[in-house]
Protein backbone atom coordinates (compact mmCIF):
# COMPACT_ATOMS: atom_id res chain seq x y z
CA UNK A 1 0.00 0.00 0.00
CA UNK A 2 1.52 3.32 -1.09
CA UNK A 3 1.89 6.11 1.48
CA UNK A 4 2.58 9.80 0.92
CA UNK A 5 3.25 12.85 3.07
CA UNK A 6 0.70 15.67 3.33
CA UNK A 7 2.40 19.04 2.78
CA UNK A 8 -0.55 21.43 3.15
CA UNK A 9 -4.07 21.66 4.54
CA UNK A 10 -6.03 24.74 3.46
CA UNK A 11 -9.47 26.19 3.93
CA UNK A 12 -11.02 29.19 2.19
CA UNK A 13 -13.56 30.54 4.69
CA UNK A 14 -15.06 32.87 2.05
CA UNK A 15 -15.49 31.55 -1.48
CA UNK A 16 -12.95 33.15 -3.85
CA UNK A 17 -11.00 34.87 -1.06
CA UNK A 18 -7.60 33.91 0.29
CA UNK A 19 -6.73 30.62 2.02
CA UNK A 20 -5.92 29.80 5.62
CA UNK A 21 -3.21 27.17 6.13
CA UNK A 22 -3.69 24.72 8.99
CA UNK A 23 -1.68 22.00 10.69
CA UNK A 24 -4.81 19.98 11.47
CA UNK A 25 -8.45 20.26 10.52
CA UNK A 26 -11.79 18.65 11.24
CA UNK A 27 -13.51 16.86 8.38
CA UNK A 28 -17.24 17.34 8.87
CA UNK A 29 -20.24 16.64 6.66
CA UNK A 30 -19.48 19.74 4.54
CA UNK A 31 -15.82 18.84 3.96
CA UNK A 32 -12.98 20.66 5.72
CA UNK A 33 -14.56 22.52 8.63
CA UNK A 34 -15.40 26.16 7.77
CA UNK A 35 -14.25 25.79 4.15
CA UNK A 36 -16.33 28.03 1.87
CA UNK A 37 -19.20 28.37 4.32
CA UNK A 38 -19.29 32.10 3.47
CA UNK A 39 -19.79 33.71 0.07
CA UNK A 40 -20.21 37.18 -1.41
CA UNK A 41 -23.39 37.66 -3.42
CA UNK A 42 -24.80 40.46 -5.57
CA UNK A 43 -28.24 42.06 -5.28
CA UNK A 44 -29.76 39.11 -7.15
CA UNK A 45 -28.22 36.64 -4.71
CA UNK A 46 -25.76 35.35 -7.32
CA UNK A 47 -22.31 34.29 -6.18
CA UNK A 48 -19.37 36.63 -6.77
CA UNK A 49 -15.92 35.24 -7.59
CA UNK A 50 -12.50 36.15 -8.95
CA UNK A 51 -13.64 35.06 -12.39
CA UNK A 52 -15.29 38.46 -12.77
CA UNK A 53 -13.74 40.41 -9.89
CA UNK A 54 -10.04 39.54 -9.94
CA UNK A 55 -9.29 42.01 -7.12
CA UNK A 56 -10.67 39.39 -4.73
CA UNK A 57 -7.36 37.56 -5.14
CA UNK A 58 -5.80 40.21 -2.89
CA UNK A 59 -8.36 39.84 -0.10
CA UNK A 60 -7.80 37.50 2.83
CA UNK A 61 -10.29 36.01 5.27
CA UNK A 62 -10.05 34.12 8.54
CA UNK A 63 -12.68 32.48 10.70
CA UNK A 64 -12.28 31.08 14.21
CA UNK A 65 -15.74 29.57 14.54
CA UNK A 66 -17.36 32.73 15.87
CA UNK A 67 -15.84 35.74 14.08
CA UNK A 68 -15.07 36.24 10.39
CA UNK A 69 -12.35 38.77 9.52
CA UNK A 70 -11.86 40.13 6.00
CA UNK A 71 -8.92 42.36 5.10
CA UNK A 72 -6.72 43.70 2.33
CA UNK A 73 -4.22 46.54 2.17
CA UNK A 74 -6.71 48.42 -0.01
CA UNK A 75 -9.60 48.24 2.46
CA UNK A 76 -9.96 48.51 6.25
CA UNK A 77 -10.40 45.22 8.08
CA UNK A 78 -14.02 44.31 8.72
CA UNK A 79 -15.25 41.71 11.19
CA UNK A 80 -18.52 39.81 11.40
CA UNK A 81 -19.83 37.77 14.31
CA UNK A 82 -21.53 34.56 13.23
CA UNK A 83 -24.54 35.51 15.36
CA UNK A 84 -25.09 38.56 13.13
CA UNK A 85 -26.02 36.41 10.15
CA UNK A 86 -29.77 36.38 10.69
CA UNK A 87 -31.53 37.54 7.51
CA UNK A 88 -32.79 34.53 5.57
CA UNK A 89 -32.23 34.60 1.81
CA UNK A 90 -32.00 32.27 -1.16
CA UNK A 91 -28.63 32.53 -2.87
CA UNK A 92 -27.28 30.97 -6.07
CA UNK A 93 -23.98 29.21 -6.65
CA UNK A 94 -23.82 28.01 -10.25
CA UNK A 95 -27.23 26.39 -10.90
CA UNK A 96 -27.95 25.63 -7.24
CA UNK A 97 -30.30 27.81 -5.21
CA UNK A 98 -29.83 27.27 -1.49
CA UNK A 99 -30.94 28.81 1.77
CA UNK A 100 -28.49 31.13 3.51
CA UNK A 101 -28.23 33.74 6.24
CA UNK A 102 -26.93 37.15 5.14
CA UNK A 103 -25.48 40.42 6.39
CA UNK A 104 -25.53 43.67 4.44
CA UNK A 105 -24.52 46.88 6.20
CA UNK A 106 -21.76 49.49 6.35
CA UNK A 107 -19.13 46.74 6.60
CA UNK A 108 -20.21 44.99 3.42
CA UNK A 109 -20.40 48.46 1.85
CA UNK A 110 -16.63 48.66 2.32
CA UNK A 111 -16.29 45.55 0.16
CA UNK A 112 -18.88 46.88 -2.30
CA UNK A 113 -16.89 50.09 -2.76
CA UNK A 114 -13.71 48.08 -3.23
CA UNK A 115 -15.21 45.86 -5.95
CA UNK A 116 -17.53 48.40 -7.55
CA UNK A 117 -20.60 46.20 -7.14
CA UNK A 118 -23.18 46.04 -4.36
CA UNK A 119 -22.62 42.91 -2.27
CA UNK A 120 -23.95 41.07 0.74
CA UNK A 121 -22.16 38.39 2.72
CA UNK A 122 -23.90 35.02 2.92
CA UNK A 123 -23.37 32.15 5.35
CA UNK A 124 -24.49 28.56 4.79
CA UNK A 125 -26.03 27.32 8.06
CA UNK A 126 -25.90 23.71 9.20
CA UNK A 127 -29.55 23.31 8.22
CA UNK A 128 -28.87 23.90 4.52
CA UNK A 129 -28.31 20.87 2.29
CA UNK A 130 -26.71 21.30 -1.13
CA UNK A 131 -26.24 18.01 -2.96
CA UNK A 132 -23.08 17.21 -4.91
CA UNK A 133 -23.53 16.18 -8.54
CA UNK A 134 -25.09 12.70 -8.43
CA UNK A 135 -23.61 11.92 -11.85
CA UNK A 136 -20.27 11.54 -10.09
CA UNK A 137 -21.34 10.51 -6.57
CA UNK A 138 -24.74 8.87 -6.33
CA UNK A 139 -25.02 8.86 -2.55
CA UNK A 140 -26.51 11.68 -0.51
CA UNK A 141 -23.60 14.06 0.14
CA UNK A 142 -23.69 17.77 0.83
CA UNK A 143 -21.27 20.49 -0.15
CA UNK A 144 -20.77 24.07 1.00
CA UNK A 145 -20.38 27.00 -1.41
CA UNK A 146 -17.49 25.21 -3.14
CA UNK A 147 -17.96 24.91 -6.90
CA UNK A 148 -19.17 21.33 -6.88
CA UNK A 149 -17.48 18.99 -4.41
CA UNK A 150 -16.37 19.19 -0.78
CA UNK A 151 -12.61 18.65 -1.09
CA UNK A 152 -9.89 19.29 -3.68
CA UNK A 153 -6.70 17.22 -3.64
CA UNK A 154 -3.57 18.27 -5.54
CA UNK A 155 -0.09 16.80 -5.91
CA UNK A 156 3.16 18.75 -5.53
CA UNK A 157 4.78 16.48 -8.14
CA UNK A 158 2.09 17.54 -10.63
CA UNK A 159 2.81 21.21 -9.94
CA UNK A 160 6.55 20.61 -10.32
CA UNK A 161 5.88 19.01 -13.69
CA UNK A 162 3.77 21.98 -14.77
CA UNK A 163 6.34 24.51 -13.58
CA UNK A 164 9.06 22.73 -15.57
CA UNK A 165 7.08 23.72 -18.68
CA UNK A 166 6.47 27.37 -17.67
CA UNK A 167 8.79 30.34 -18.10
CA UNK A 168 7.57 31.74 -14.78
CA UNK A 169 6.59 29.14 -12.16
CA UNK A 170 3.32 29.43 -10.25
CA UNK A 171 2.46 28.52 -6.69
CA UNK A 172 0.02 25.85 -5.60
CA UNK A 173 -2.38 28.50 -4.28
CA UNK A 174 -3.33 29.25 -7.90
CA UNK A 175 -5.26 25.96 -7.79
CA UNK A 176 -6.92 26.61 -4.42
CA UNK A 177 -6.56 23.06 -3.04
CA UNK A 178 -7.68 21.83 0.35
CA UNK A 179 -5.14 19.02 0.62
CA UNK A 180 -1.70 18.89 -1.02
CA UNK A 181 0.29 15.66 -1.13
CA UNK A 182 3.97 15.16 -1.80
CA UNK A 183 3.73 12.59 -4.56
CA UNK A 184 6.55 10.92 -6.46
CA UNK A 185 4.92 10.83 -9.92
CA UNK A 186 3.15 13.75 -11.65
CA UNK A 187 -0.62 13.25 -11.88
CA UNK A 188 -0.52 9.85 -10.22
CA UNK A 189 -3.66 11.00 -8.38
CA UNK A 190 -5.59 10.56 -11.64
CA UNK A 191 -5.42 6.79 -11.20
CA UNK A 192 -6.67 6.68 -7.60
CA UNK A 193 -10.22 5.76 -6.67
CA UNK A 194 -10.11 5.73 -2.87
CA UNK A 195 -7.59 7.00 -0.33
CA UNK A 196 -7.28 7.43 3.43
CA UNK A 197 -5.61 10.16 5.46
CA UNK A 198 -5.30 9.10 9.07
CA UNK A 199 -8.63 7.48 9.90
CA UNK A 200 -10.62 9.39 7.27
CA UNK A 201 -11.41 7.82 3.89
CA UNK A 202 -12.12 9.72 0.70
CA UNK A 203 -13.53 8.82 -2.70
CA UNK A 204 -11.94 10.55 -5.69
CA UNK A 205 -14.95 11.29 -7.86
CA UNK A 206 -14.01 13.71 -10.66
CA UNK A 207 -10.95 15.41 -12.14
CA UNK A 208 -10.99 19.14 -11.39
CA UNK A 209 -11.43 21.18 -14.57
CA UNK A 210 -9.66 24.52 -14.33
CA UNK A 211 -10.73 28.03 -15.27
CA UNK A 212 -9.34 31.55 -15.65
CA UNK A 213 -8.90 31.84 -11.87
CA UNK A 214 -5.66 29.85 -12.15
CA UNK A 215 -4.30 32.74 -14.25
CA UNK A 216 -4.93 35.41 -11.57
CA UNK A 217 -1.90 36.19 -9.40
CA UNK A 218 -1.84 37.38 -5.80
CA UNK A 219 -2.00 41.00 -7.01
CA UNK A 220 -5.22 40.41 -8.94
CA UNK A 221 -3.44 40.60 -12.31
CA UNK A 222 -4.71 38.28 -15.05
CA UNK A 223 -2.37 36.48 -17.46
CA UNK A 224 -2.55 33.48 -19.80
CA UNK A 225 -0.60 31.01 -17.69
CA UNK A 226 -0.71 28.37 -16.39
CA UNK A 227 -3.97 27.53 -18.21
CA UNK A 228 -2.44 27.96 -21.67
CA UNK A 229 0.30 25.43 -20.99
CA UNK A 230 -1.97 23.04 -19.08
CA UNK A 231 -4.31 22.93 -22.06
CA UNK A 232 -1.52 21.49 -24.20
CA UNK A 233 -1.24 18.27 -22.21
CA UNK A 234 -4.00 18.10 -19.58
CA UNK A 235 -7.16 18.46 -21.65
CA UNK A 236 -9.75 15.68 -21.57
CA UNK A 237 -13.52 15.19 -21.67
CA UNK A 238 -13.89 17.17 -18.43
CA UNK A 239 -11.83 20.15 -19.60
CA UNK A 240 -8.31 21.25 -18.69
CA UNK A 241 -7.71 19.33 -15.47
CA UNK A 242 -5.44 19.67 -12.47
CA UNK A 243 -6.25 17.97 -9.16
CA UNK A 244 -8.99 15.61 -8.05
CA UNK A 245 -12.35 16.40 -6.47
CA UNK A 246 -13.08 14.22 -3.46
CA UNK A 247 -15.93 13.28 -1.15
CA UNK A 248 -15.30 12.28 2.46
CA UNK A 249 -16.63 8.86 3.46
CA UNK A 250 -16.49 9.48 7.22
CA UNK A 251 -15.67 12.35 9.57
CA UNK A 252 -12.97 13.23 12.08
CA UNK A 253 -9.61 15.01 12.21
CA UNK A 254 -6.66 14.92 9.83
CA UNK A 255 -3.27 16.58 10.28
CA UNK A 256 0.01 17.22 8.50
CA UNK A 257 1.46 14.36 10.55
CA UNK A 258 -0.90 11.88 8.90
CA UNK A 259 0.09 9.88 5.84
CA UNK A 260 -2.02 9.57 2.71
CA UNK A 261 -2.62 5.92 1.87
CA UNK A 262 -3.89 4.68 -1.48
CA UNK A 263 -6.63 2.11 -0.83
CA UNK A 264 -8.04 1.52 -4.31
CA UNK A 265 -7.03 2.46 -7.84
CA UNK A 266 -9.09 2.74 -11.00
CA UNK A 267 -9.32 -0.26 -13.26
CA UNK A 268 -7.24 0.14 -16.39
CA UNK A 269 -9.08 0.46 -19.67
Amino acid sequence: MSEYKISALNIHPVKSLGPVSLSEVEIDRFGLRFDRRFMLVDDAGRFITQRKYSALAKVSASFDGSTLNISDEGIPEVSFSLSEFSKEADVCVWSDEVGALTVQDRRTQVISDYLGVNVALAYMPDSTFRQVDREFFAESQQVSFADGFPILLTNQASLDDLNSRLEVPVGMNRFRPNIVLEGDIPFQEDSWKRIAIGEIEFALVKPCSRCIMTCIDEHGEIGKEPLKTLAKYRKNDFGVCFGQNMVQLNTGKISLDDKLRVIEVLEEG
